[in-house]
């Protein structure tokens, strides 16, 4: 074997031809002599401008014999092989975890040793892997080079509009062994994968929670810092999650560019579509642990385990009530503000919350959905179908800390509460006169509009109390 006598003065690394050694030293100095004359791209070595060049003559020389798939690089054709055999020749030395390419090795063991030896000339961010520091980039060039040829849709990065295209497709070639679902992403088939193994390496400092992914923690500690990075350009609304953002965003543009094959119902996100679709089917993929209940979706499954733990996490900072979810962390602040956005089209009366809307609506038609498998009945709410069960079973699952009374709704409960705490966080407007129920504070309001709703079949006259008019029409069956 021929003698490596040209040694590197930094890395002490040897080469056989001085002009390989030359080459070599690019790689410390950063010298990129050789540039593309189509692109203006930088290379340290002319081989590798070569290689690079084939990617604008359309030359792919080298074709794997098992798929058929054609690379312009040799190198890339011996990767793209280990994919069939499944070979793994590059180990790390601490963990022994197996890579079937040099590169994906070193990148891991950054993992081990903390490097990050690209930084942003903007930022400051630094990065372990060059190819997550181009794409970071992008964030402050907003370059998206990679676009989709079905709707146009542009990507900062390849494996974005890969992944993009399988909304289009609906391919989903990621399988999990276990039982065999399939998924679009491999980042979605690994986080589904911890449902089997449980596994929860990443906690919160502040609160103990575990998550199964580092970016699931740092969504989730936004909660405890308050901190919305991702703001709309048009309303100026701001988002702890840049998924957040972006299903805000069509409320703007109305696009809904994801339709039900089975119903034609549209939507503006996949994973809104994907949850849809299980309403048709009846899917329910998510089970918890504790008590074995199976839900469609990950967020209902999340809300339902708070019922096990207590968990309360979403805060009010007017007055310091904690709930378990955010939807009712923000139905509760109306409490505070007073707003009312959902609206009946037939009556004009204003809701603070969309369910509310539904259930009005229901007077209107005399739709009554909910039936009750014991005797029949029909009801036009959900919770009063269970409130009704619970004639039937006897089940009064919330219970007054203070007296020890006991409620079939953790509602009626938190209403009977104020009793004890004299809490009356419902005031009128015009008079200032507080009420521990929202639905007595209506009823004074009609003192100040004179407004009488209820209105008596045999004689025309109206109230503004409904039991006021049940006693009015006793009149009537005495006559």
């Amino acid at each position: 074997m021929a003698e490596k006598r040209f040694k590197c003065e930094v890395c002490d690394r040897a080469f056989i031809h001085p002009s390989t050694l030359e080459n070599h030293q690019h790689i410390h100095t950063g010298e990129k002599p050789f540039t593309c004359e189509m692109c203006d791209k930088s290379f340290s070595t002319s081989s590798y401008l070569h290689v690079h060049e084939r990617i604008h003559k359309g030359k792919k020389l080298f074709t794997c014999d098992v798929c058929g798939k054609s690379f312009a690089v040799s190198g890339y054709l011996h990767q793209h092989k280990r994919t069939h055999t499944g070979e793994k020749p590059f180990t790390c030395e601490v963990c022994n975890k197996s890579f079937s390419q040099s590169s994906a090795l070193r990148q891991h063991q950054r993992i081990h040793t903390g490097e990050k030896p690209f930084t942003c000339e903007v930022c400051d961010k630094s990065f372990s892997h060059p190819s997550s520091f181009r794409v970071h980039e992008r964030t402050h060039t907003g370059e998206k080079p990679f676009t989709c040829e079905v709707c146009d849709k542009s990507f900062s990065w390849a494996g974005s509009l890969r992944a993009h295209k399988r909304t289009h497709t609906g391919e989903k070639p990621f399988t999990c062994e276990v039982c065999d679902k399939s998924f679009s992403h491999s980042p979605s088939l690994r986080q589904h994968q911890h449902i089997h193994t449980g596994e929860k390496q990443f906690t919160c400092e502040v609160c103990d929670k575990s998550f199964s992914y580092s970016t699931s923690l740092r969504q989730h500690q936004r909660i405890h810092t308050g901190e919305k990075r991702f703001t709309c350009e048009v309303c100026d609304k701001s988002f702890s999650q840049a998924g957040s953002l972006r299903a805000h965003t069509p409320i703007h543009t109305g696009a809904r560019p994801f339709i039900c094959k089975l119903c034609g119902q549209s939507f503006s996100r996949a994973g809104n579509l994907q949850s849809h679709v299980r309403t048709h089917t009846g899917e329910k993929p998510f089970i918890c642990k504790v008590c074995g209940q199976s839900f469609s979706q990950t967020g209902n499954l999340k809300s339902h385990e708070r019922t096990h733990t207590g968990e309360k996490p979403f805060i009010c900072k007017v007055c310091g009530q904690s709930f378990s979810q955010a939807g009712s962390l923000r139905a509760h602040k109306r409490i505070h503000t007073g707003e009312r956005p959902f609206s009946c089209k037939l009556c004009g009366q204003s809701f603070s919350q969309a369910g509310h809307l539904q259930s009005h609506e229901r007077s209107h038609t005399g739709e009554k959905p909910f039936n009750c498998k014991v005797c029949g009945q029909l009801f036009s709410h959900a919770g009063s179908l269970r409130a009704h069960e619970g004639i039937h079973t006897g089940e009064k699952p919330f219970t007054c800390a203070v007296c020890s009374k006991s409620f079939l709704w953790s509602s009626s409960l938190l209403v009977h509460q104020r009793y004890h705490t004299g809490e009356k966080p419902f005031r009128c407007e015009v008079c200032d006169k507080s009420f521990s129920q929202a639905g007595n504070l209506r009823i004074h309001e009609r003192i100040h509009t004179g407004e009488k709703p209820y209105i008596c079949e045999f004689c025309d006259k109206s109230f503004s109390m409904s039991t006021s008019l049940l006693l009015h029409q006793r009149s009537h069956s005495l006559e």
